[in-house]
C-alpha cells in the first residue's frame, strides 16, 4: 500500500489525465450526474418530509373526524334513511370503551355543511361568519396560531362564557385599522361576546379559515339550543396506536348503540388523518427509496463508464507497462495504480456531484420559501446517506478497476516490449 503514498504514482495518475483531459471529463460525467441525482432526489424527498412535517405539526395526525349520516339497510324494525344524530354522551361511550382512544372532542358549528352562518355586528359593520362551540382541547387537534389575546380555557367552557376567538379576517372586516379587538364586544346571533383573542389562518384549518369564531361548547349549547346533539366528533388516539381499527372499533359501538345493520357503511362519516398522513409519508419513503435506486443506478453506469476509458487506456499504456515490468515492477504496483486511478476518477466525479448537488438544494430552498401552498422546506441530506454514498463509489471504483488492472498485469513484458 506504500505506492499510494509516493510522488511518482500520483504523477502517473495526473500525467495520463492531463494528455486527455477531455476524455477523462466526459468519462466522469456520469459518475457526476449520478451523484447529483442521489443528492438532488434524496433532499427533495426530504424537502417534502419536513414540509409535511411542518405543515401537520399543529394537527394530531392520528385522529378521526366522525359524524352520523342516514342509515343505508333496514334494520331492528328501523327503515332505511333514517337519520343518525349523535350526543354528547357517545364521547364518554367512546373515550371508556375503545381502547387506544386518548381523547374525545365533541364539536358544534353553525355556518357549515349548508347551515346558515349566524349574523356578527361590531357598530355599523357586520358579516355572516362561522360559529364554532369547542372544548378547550380541540387545540390539541388543531392548535391555533394566536396573534392576539388567547384560547378558550376550562374556565370559560364550567362558567358559560360568552367569550369568543375570532379569525384575523374578522378582524379585518369588523374593526378599524389599528383597533384592537381584544376586550371588545360584538354581537353573535344578538348575543353579546366578548373577544378575548384573535387566531391567524393555519394550514391544518380544514373548514375553518380564518372566517370563524370560536365560543366554549357549553354556551354555544345554550345560545343556539342545541341540547345533547353534538355535530360531529374528533377520536385521538395514542400515536402508537392503529387509528384504522380504532375508526373500525368506534363505529362498531356507534352501530350498536343506534340498532345499526352491521354491515351497513353509511350511517357513519369519517375523515381519518391518521390514514390519510400515512399515505403521505408512504409516498415521500418511496420517493426516497426511488431515489436511491437511480443514484445507485447512474452511479454504478457512470463507474462502468471509467472502467470502459481505463480499460483503453492501459492499450495505449502497453509498452510503458512493459518497460515497467522489464525494469522490475511487481505486478502488485501494476494493479494498484490501475485501481487508484479508478477509484480517484470515481471520488473527484462524485465529490463534484454532492457539491453541485448541495447547492442546487441550498438554491431550491431559498426558492421553496416563496412557495405559501406547497410544503417544502429545508432539502437536506443526512450524513448516513453521503458516507453510503462515498463508500459505495470506494467499492464500485475498486471493483470496475480490478478489470483493466487485471488486464494490465497480464501483458507479458516481451509481448509489450516487441509492439512498437
Amino acid at each position: 500500500m506504500k505506492f499510494i503514498f509516493t510522488r511518482d504514482t500520483w504523477q502517473e495518475i495526473f500525467g495520463t489525465i492531463r494528455k486527455n483531459k477531455l476524455r477523462t471529463a466526459i468519462t466522469i460525467i456520469g459518475v457526476f450526474w449520478g451523484i447529483l441525482l442521489f443528492v438532488g432526489l434524496q433532499g427533495a424527498a426530504k424537502g417534502m418530509e419536513n414540509g409535511f412535517d411542518y405543515t401537520f405539526k399543529d394537527l394530531a395526525t392520528n385522529s378521526i373526524f366522525l359524524w352520523g349520516q342516514q342509515t343505508g339497510m333496514p334494520y331492528g324494525g328501523y327503515n332505511r334513511n333514517r337519520g343518525i344524530q349523535l350526543e354528547l354522551s357517545d364521547t364518554y361511550r367512546i373515550a371508556n370503551q375503545v381502547e387506544g382512544v386518548q381523547f374525545v372532542v365533541p364539536r358544534n358549528a353553525k355556518g357549515i355543511f349548508g347551515g346558515a352562518a349566524p349574523l356578527v355586528v361590531n357598530d355599523m359593520k357586520s358579516g355572516n361568519y362561522k360559529v364554532f362551540g369547542d372544548y378547550p382541547i380541540i387545540d390539541n387537534v388543531s392548535r391555533k396560531k394566536l396573534r392576539k389575546g388567547r384560547f378558550l380555557n376550562q374556565k370559560d367552557i364550567q362558567d358559560n362564557r360568552k367569550i369568543c376567538v375570532i379569525g384575523e379576517r374578522i378582524e379585518k372586516e369588523l374593526f378599524k385599522k389599528d383597533e384592537n379587538p381584544v376586550g371588545k364586544y360584538i354581537k353573535i346571533s344578538n348575543i353579546y361576546f366578548q373577544v378575548v383573542g384573535v387566531y391567524k389562518r393555519n394550514n391544518t384549518d380544514f373548514f375553518e379559515g380564518d372566517n370563524s369564531i370560536f365560543i366554549p361548547f357549553t354556551t354555544f349549547k345554550k345560545v343556539f339550543n342545541t341540547g345533547n346533539r353534538i355535530g360531529w366528533m374528533v377520536i385521538a388516539g395514542y400515536p402508537a396506536e392503529d387509528i384504522v381499527a380504532i375508526e373500525e372499533k368506534t363505529k362498531e359501538l356507534l352501530k350498536r348503540r343506534y340498532t345499526v345493520h352491521p354491515n351497513d357503511e353509511r350511517a357513519f362519516g369519517a375523515a381519518n388523518f391518521g390514514e390519510m398522513f400515512g399515505k403521505v409519508t408512504g409516498f415521500v419513503k418511496g420517493l426516497k427509496f426511488t431515489a436511491l435506486i437511480v443514484g445507485i443506478a447512474t452511479i454504478l453506469a457512470g463507474v462502468i463508464a471509467i472502467g470502459n476509458i481505463l480499460l483503453i487506456t492501459v492499450k495505449e499504456r502497453t509498452k510503458e507497462i512493459g518497460i515497467r515490468r522489464a525494469l522490475g515492477a511487481k505486478p502488485s504496483e501494476i494493479r494498484g495504480q490501475i485501481i487508484l486511478e479508478s477509484v480517484f476518477l470515481t471520488l473527484v466525479a462524485g465529490l463534484l456531484g454532492m457539491t453541485v448537488g448541495g447547492l442546487s438544494l441550498s438554491v431550491l430552498n431559498n426558492v421553496a420559501k416563496t412557495w405559501d401552498d406547497i410544503p417544502f422546506m429545508n432539502p437536506t441530506v443526512s450524513l448516513q446517506y453521503i458516507g453510503f454514498a462515498i463508500a459505495i463509489m470506494v467499492i464500485l471504483g475498486t471493483l470496475i478497476g480490478l478489470i483493466p488492472a487485471q488486464r494490465a498485469v497480464s501483458i507479458r513484458p516481451i509481448e509489450a516490449l516487441r509492439e512498437e
